[in-house]
């Protein structure tokens, strides 16, 4: 049977970035709207069974109900049976039940901390992001129905997926040896000590940048790197920046309409497979794709290292291309 699977974030585009930015916000309730487009592009290519993941707004069940009144429903919509704690862990435990189920697709909505917490659980099943967070540098923005049908198209094996789908980079982040987590766009480290809202904002307190990939069109804290420099996620390389010091002074987008002034020092190459040593002299957090995860003593050593072992994701206009070429429309 072909299969999907959909994990929206209830939380995302929720963050403190909302208060000191100007960012677009997605609400549950548009999350509803595009889950109902996914499906309705996935089921007219031939997915049978779409799986969804539970949520504290009930976004699966809400979607199956509006599509049988309407009379649109024609696959089979299953909510994962998993139990729910309302936080970060739903997300990967819905990723990682997908992931043995061995889905064709799994389409994500949500921003980059959405997209790698799925990125820790999945590792066989292809990928497709939408973009429905607050700074968003990983998962792009793409029309529900769209999503749906390079869905259908890498579910069905209609055409070689495995061509049409490309390995991402990650960011491996170590603390003293030990491997800790991981992020898939930029790992920041600042002298910040406190968790609090997670979500990281405040320029000042950041000392170093690591990212795997970054683009002058990027927003975010990657985009600082991509003021200076352009990484596509092909590169075998990423980079390092340390800022607030140095001679260099630039402009960059780091939020939704709020463009500052940078000073850092020269930016460092990382090739894929080496790893960037740090050893603060401070006690801080390490922010991991927006959001700070992991606390550091002063004299801790930390490491990062960008390897290609993250998600699969499906380029969505090569595959509907190839999909077109294959007959993939034609009825």
């Amino acid at each position: 049977m072909t299969t999907i699977g959909i994990i929206a974030n209830p939380a995302s585009g929720k963050d403190i970035r909302r208060l000191v930015s100007h960012a677009t916000v997605i609400d549950n309730n548009e999350k509803v709207n595009i889950i109902e487009r996914i499906i309705l592009g996935a089921q007219t290519f031939g997915v049978k069974k779409i799986y969804v993941m539970p949520d504290s707004f009930m976004m699966g069940y809400k979607v199956t109900e509006k599509l049988e009144l309407s009379g649109e429903l024609k696959v089979d919509i299953e909510i994962l049976d998993m139990k729910i704690k309302a936080s970060p862990k739903d997300t990967q435990t819905a990723a990682a039940l997908l992931e043995e189920m061995q889905v064709g697709c799994i389409v994500v909505l949500g921003g980059d901390g959405t997209h790698r917490l799925v990125a820790k659980s999945i590792n066989k099943v292809p990928l497709i992001g939408i973009s429905t967070g607050t700074n968003n540098a990983y998962p792009k923005m793409l029309e529900g129905t769209v999503a749906g049908m390079a869905a259908a198209a890498a579910a069905t094996n209609a055409i070689d997926y495995e061509t049409y789908c490309e390995r991402d980079k990650i960011i491996e982040v170590y603390k003293n040896g030990e491997l800790v987590d991981i992020s898939l766009m930029d790992a920041v480290v600042s002298d910040e000590i406190y968790i609090g809202a997670k979500a990281i904002w405040d320029l000042k307190t950041i000392q170093h940048i690591v990212v795997s990939s970054c683009h002058p069109a990027s927003i975010g804290f990657s985009s600082i790197l991509g003021a200076n420099i352009k990484i596509d996620a092909s590169d075998d390389f990423g980079a390092s920046l340390k800022i607030n010091s140095g001679d260099n002074h630039f402009l960059a987008p780091i939020a939704a309409g709020a463009i500052v002034e940078v000073t850092s020092e020269e930016i460092q190459k990382i090739e894929l497979g080496e790893t960037f040593y740090l050893e603060p002299d401070y006690k801080g957090m390490i922010a991991l794709d927006g959001e700070r995860e992991v606390g550091f003593e002063a004299g801790d050593r930390l490491g990062f290292k960008i390897v290609r072992n993250g998600p699969r994701h499906v380029v969505v206009e090569r595959i509907l291309e190839s999909a077109l070429e294959n007959g993939f429309f034609q009825r």
